[in-house]
């Protein structure tokens, strides 16, 4: 393992060290998609995922779409609340109390349509988690025996909401779409976006936390798809249409939010840019500890992508006459990206341990949650 990650992994084993203020949420609800899917998508298709998803950490898939912990789970860690459960897998015992996931991989926040791989689009989310809470307060109501597995009804309007979702209304636009016209799109994409976020506002939920989305342009699947031309790559060896359209969303969803800010009263709303963080992980990635900023750990075709749409992760398939399999790498902590798509726990903790020195939040909460201090060396 990396230096860089002894000590992400050393930070939090030895200074679990809080500011005053407390950060004191009793539960958190999530709403995403496959960069904060804990096992929707592939409890509600009734599918599966093959090792080595989830070889680093959980030693079996979870239904994350990673090698190990995702970045939720890492926030979940450090805000010393335990792994969220998906809404929609009901085996395992699942407890519910301290919040529930409703994010589910593929999913847009516009619609889906017949031909999206996730019908679990935001709007489904936003009202799976309506009806979740008014199952909860129903058994609740019934009696104290539920109040171990399900949230009380206060811990709806004290909780954390959290989002992480319009990457794939993106991604998937630009196989049909020009540039423009993906641009041209977004402020129709946000208009749904904010339409669940004040159904959610209406139903009682005050403290928002929202993350932009990430440089669309340095995942393998879109430089594979779409970076054939040299001229189309920007200066890192990413798409550059791709990044300049979540540059834009980008942009659009930080006006949104402190908009919110405003026209929710009462209310905290947090704007994440996960875009810089991933961003300088992936221009700087050496100084982090990791070898590979683009290519794909788990996949076929060897380099610059090691990937290949015809086959994911895990799978084996005839592929041009031959027999192959999509494997992992030897050591996945020198990758920044797992499957061509999603990171893997490696670099999940690196964005982690960003997001949780407040700095690239608006407005900051480094005071008002427990961080890990930087070690200075």
């Amino acid at each position: 393992m990396k230096l860089t990650l002894q000590i992400l992994t050393l930070t939090s084993i030895l200074l679990p060290l809080s500011y005053p203020i407390e950060f004191n949420y009793p539960s958190v609800f999530n709403f995403g998609d496959s960069n904060s899917d804990t096992g929707e998508l592939i409890a509600g298709m009734g599918d599966h995922l093959d090792p080595p998803y989830g070889m680093i950490y959980f030693k079996t898939p979870s239904g994350r779409f990673c090698d190990g912990r995702l970045l939720v789970d890492l926030l979940m860690d450090a805000m010393d609340l335990p792994f969220l459960n998906a809404y929609l897998d009901s085996l395992g015992l699942p407890n519910f109390r301290k919040g529930c996931n409703f994010a589910a991989a593929a999913s847009k926040i516009l619609p889906a349509t017949a031909s999206d791989l996730s019908p679990f689009s935001f709007g489904i989310q936003v009202s799976q988690f309506l009806r979740f809470k008014v199952r909860a307060l129903d058994l609740l109501a019934k009696g104290r025996k539920y109040e171990k597995y399900l949230p009380l009804q206060d811990y709806f309007e004290k909780g954390l909401y959290m989002f992480d979702i319009g990457q794939n209304d993106l991604a998937g636009a630009f196989y049909s779409k020009t540039l423009d016209q993906v641009l041209a799109s977004i402020p129709k994409i946000l208009e749904e976006f904010e339409t669940g976020l004040k159904r959610l506002y209406d139903q009682g939920a005050r403290n928002f936390w929202v993350h932009n989305t990430g440089p669309l342009g340095c995942l393998a699947q879109n430089v594979a798809k779409f970076g054939t031309d040299p001229l189309k790559l920007d200066e890192l060896g990413c798409v550059s249409a791709h990044n300049q359209a979540a540059r834009f969303f980008n942009l659009q969803l930080h006006a949104l939010c402190k908009k919110l800010q405003s026209s929710f009263a009462g209310s905290n709303v947090t704007y994440v840019d996960i875009f810089s963080i991933k961003s300088n992980l992936i221009a700087n990635y050496s100084r982090y500890g990791f070898e590979q900023p683009i290519t794909a750990c788990c996949g076929v075709g060897g380099p610059p992508l090691n990937y290949d749409s015809r086959i994911a992760c895990g799978q084996t398939k005839v592929l041009d006459g031959s027999s192959v399999t999509a494997t992992a790498c030897n050591d996945s902590t020198e990758y920044v990206n797992w499957d061509g798509i999603h990171y893997t726990e490696a670099a999940n903790q690196y964005v982690s341990s960003q997001i949780l020195t407040g700095k690239y939040s608006d407005p900051p909460f480094a005071d008002k949650m427990p961080f890990l201090l930087p070690i200075k060396f």
